[in-house]
């Protein structure tokens, strides 16, 4: 007797900006098991389904769809997160997933007892050679750590002022991608033990960040983030074990061992991310991690702030 397979999840996202556009819409459409239902965004403009001005809108209709995707700015993350649990439906996150640690507790709290599914969606940790390189390592003792994540927030962000107001992020925008593949890779859990932080004088939020991190056994991690790092862009994971050293790089997409590449296979962050949201509903369960958040949040904590010429967009 031949199953018939079930109905794909109808899913709508709130927010439909360039992550929107370029990364979810595409990996929506190759899943079987989920169907674009509608978008939810206050912009004008054309879009691939139905739009409503406002999520309550969205979810106020007739066939409201049974799943949403939030891509808002962070600042808006948790309103918008809690009223669609509130109305009992799944939710994926983008990262960073709200601006507080308290209201990512909040939402857990409210998705266990709505019965449905929070994913907090860390991309990153979804490229091809984070797992090979988990994996690997979990198999060696580490001597030390290097990261290095910098990139052009003129190239990848243009225009977007949200970053540099309270909540916004700054450079820990994509650096939190940095650390939360990280905390995916490395054996132990890591902490936060100093932080210079260079803010621009018009700016609520850091454009570039040294961090000096440990594992809980010590191991020494350094870390530097830069915005304004043009050319060649650097993602970049070094570790250096009693074997051999690690470079995890092009953002987990690629792998070698003492410079030798490893076979690793191609990168499909966003089609993974949506096959872990629909096998986390399909069984019931919601996945909310919250570490590279503590790792940002520490960051904010105990760095010492330094002032950086304004930042012209």
């Amino acid at each position: 007797m031949t199953r018939t397979p079930p109905a794909p999840l109808t899913l709508g996202i709130v927010g439909f900006g360039k992550i929107a556009r370029e990364q979810h819409v595409p990996a929506i459409r190759a899943d079987r098991r989920f169907v674009l239902h509608s978008i939810a965004d206050t912009a004008g403009g054309a879009a691939p389904a139905r739009k409503y001005a406002t999520v309550e809108a969205l979810l106020a209709a007739d066939d409201a769809p049974a799943a949403v995707a939030i891509c808002t700015p962070p600042q808006a993350r948790y309103a918008v997160a809690r009223h669609a649990l509130g109305r009992g439906r799944h939710v994926l996150l983008e990262k960073p997933p709200t601006v507080t640690l308290s209201e990512l507790e909040e939402l857990r709290e409210v998705a266990a007892r709505a019965g449905v599914t929070l994913f907090c969606a860390w991309h990153s940790q979804f490229a091809a050679a984070v797992l090979p390189a988990r994996e690997w390592l979990a198999q060696r003792r580490l001597n030390s750590v290097r990261i290095t994540w910098r990139e052009d927030v003129r190239v990848w962000h243009p225009g977007q002022r949200w970053l540099w107001e309270p909540g916004g992020f700054g450079v820990f925008d994509p650096g939190i991608n940095a650390l939360s593949v990280a905390a995916r890779i490395l054996p132990k859990r890591l902490l936060v033990r100093e932080a210079l932080l260079s803010f621009p004088e018009n700016c609520a939020t850091p454009i570039a960040a040294d961090l000096a991190m440990t594992d809980v056994d010590g191991t020494p991690i350094a870390v530097s983030f830069d915005f304004l790092q043009t050319g060649p862009q650097t993602w970049n994971i070094e570790v250096e074990t009693d074997a051999d050293t690690l470079l995890l790089s092009q953002g987990g997409a690629r792998l070698a061992i003492d410079g030798h590449d490893v076979q690793v296979g191609p990168s499909a962050e966003y089609p993974a991310l949506y096959a872990r949201f629909a096998d986390l509903i399909a069984s019931g369960r919601s996945d909310a991690d919250a570490l590279p958040l503590e790792l940002v949040a520490d960051a904010l904590l105990l760095g010492r702030r330094r002032l950086a010429p304004a930042f012209v967009d």
